[in-house]
């Protein structure tokens, strides 16, 4: 096994807010989404020269996600999750990635911890 099947960088409770939702109050007033990823590549050649440039910059990772977090609307968090997997494959040197979207202050009208929606996605499955 490669080191891209074993190493991850992942970024975990990326609070974010948004305006995402079927409903007209979710797009007017907005809610906070949290957002998980975890990244499988390759990191040994950053760790053999301890070189910023040859791994992902979680820094700008999480930027990036923010960014789609806090821009267009959508109506699904399933949707949303898709757009957000596709930000981290766009680094080549990803391999795989995994992002969970939460919407904790989903409207459900009864009492519930989380409501989530995972996403995996290869480079290999968006070549296809």
């Amino acid at each position: 096994m490669t080191g891209a099947g074993r190493d991850r960088v992942t970024l975990t409770g990326l609070r974010v807010h948004g305006r995402h939702g079927v409903l007209p109050a979710e797009r007017e007033l907005g809610q906070f989404f949290v957002v998980d990823a975890t990244l499988w590549l390759d990191t040994g050649p950053a760790a053999a020269t301890d070189d910023l440039t040859l791994t992902v910059h979680y820094g700008e990772l999480a930027q990036a996600l923010a960014d789609v977090v806090a821009g267009e609307p959508v109506d699904l968090i399933e949707t949303l999750a898709h757009r957000l997997v596709r930000v981290c494959l766009a680094d080549p040197r990803v391999d795989t990635a995994e992002v969970t979207v939460h919407k904790p202050a989903a409207p459900v009208p009864l009492p519930f911890a989380d409501i989530a929606v995972t996403v995996a996605r290869s480079r290999h499955d968006l070549a296809g």
